[in-house]
């Protein structure tokens, strides 16, 4: 079938369950390290450097773009720079992030900050702005943000390299300050999306990569309602119809969403990005046709043959039907991925059909 439809049109048509010409496909960390343009413009720049120049982040989000052809932009930025914001000095050495002054009481978490996200962070939204004038008004453009129970194994632990297990303590024996501390971060993120929002981002994704760590009951009670807070304030609500006017997408990704699906469905988010453990099929038939799926080819697939990427992007599209479905890995693009087989796998989705969507 000949596309119609622009790139934007394209997404927002499946985040409604509308017809679309093909499924929408992008790729979680596409701007990155896998990239020989990325790598050329890191060898001359720090990571935060680049983003913290709003003519570099732009630059950076825009090659997947332009080599790969993917659908969306998603800004180039970091999970942590909203944690800097609120007060914990953030270095990014080659081994991982780190914060300095990690959150480890009660009177920490009153020492953080409210920050203006159009002058403290105006970086982002500049970056953003960039990003809009070069990509045009055809293709969607997402801003981003940690959930909440992410940034705050972040800045409970000062740093991750997979041990939650100090803010794992703390949720058991101090809940209260952890609430007090989800809070405060929800409110924080949410001015930083709204400013990312105004900025041009038709798009919002929300990543929740320790969510794995919560049982179902912990999500429920701490960071359900701390990630309603940031989607229930965000300005423009996506519209039930094309004609309407501006219309924002929420995106909620979450790491072990296999286990939290249900509490994400009540989240308000338009769309659930789920990791490769999720079966999409399942997933489609909890949620209905009321809430769309991203996702969610295993990222170690993107390493070998394209006969295997084309086999796994068929499966992703056919457990949906392509309807309510934006194409996506299951967590970010491994660093080592060539380059063809991501262009490949953005290839893929173009070759496979759609149904007629049901009704929702």
């Amino acid at each position: 079938m000949p596309q119609t439809q622009s790139k934007k049109e394209l997404f927002l048509a499946a985040c409604r369950f509308e017809p679309v010409d093909r499924v929408p496909v992008w790729i979680m960390r596409q701007a990155g390290r896998y990239l020989p343009e990325y790598q050329a413009v890191r060898a001359k720049h720090t990571f935060l450097e680049i983003c913290k120049t709003p003519e570099l982040a732009a630059e950076v989000s825009l090659q997947p773009l332009r080599v790969l052809d993917v659908d969306a932009v998603i800004v180039f930025s970091d999970i942590l720079i909203v944690a800097e914001a609120m007060g914990l000095p953030l270095d990014v050495p080659d081994s991982g992030p780190v914060l300095s002054n990690p959150v480890r009481d009660a009177a920490a978490v009153a020492r953080l900050r409210a920050f203006d996200p159009t002058r403290e962070t105006r970086f982002v939204g500049d970056a953003i702005r960039g990003i809009c004038r070069e990509a045009g008004p055809d293709v969607p453009v997402i801003g981003f943000a940690a959930a909440p129970w992410t940034l705050a194994c972040y800045m409970i632990e000062g740093q991750t390299r997979g041990d939650i297990s100090r803010a794992k303590k703390m949720l058991r024996e101090e809940p209260e300050v952890v609430r007090a501390l989800l809070a405060r971060i929800a409110t924080a993120t949410a001015g930083y999306v709204a400013a990312q929002i105004e900025a041009g981002a038709n798009v919002v994704q929300l990543f929740d990569t320790w969510a794995s760590g919560l049982t179902a009951e912990e999500y429920e009670e701490f960071e359900l309602p701390a990630t309603q807070q940031i989607i229930d304030s965000l300005p423009f609500p996506r519209s039930t119809g094309s004609t309407a006017g501006r219309e924002v997408v929420k995106i909620l990704f979450a790491k072990g969403s296999a286990l939290h699906l249900e509490n994400m469905a009540k989240s308000g988010a338009d769309v659930l990005s789920v990791d490769s453990a999720t079966d999409l099929a399942e997933a489609r038939r909890k949620l209905g046709c009321k809430i769309a799926l991203q996702g969610n080819v295993d990222s170690n697939v993107l390493l070998g043959e394209e006969e295997e990427i084309g086999t796994a992007v068929r499966a992703a599209i056919e457990k949906t039907g392509g309807v309510g479905h934006i194409l996506n890995l299951g967590h970010g693009i491994l660093p080592n991925t060539p380059v063809e087989n991501a262009r490949f796998f953005v290839e893929s989705a173009r070759r496979v059909a759609v149904a007629a969507p049901a009704q929702p």
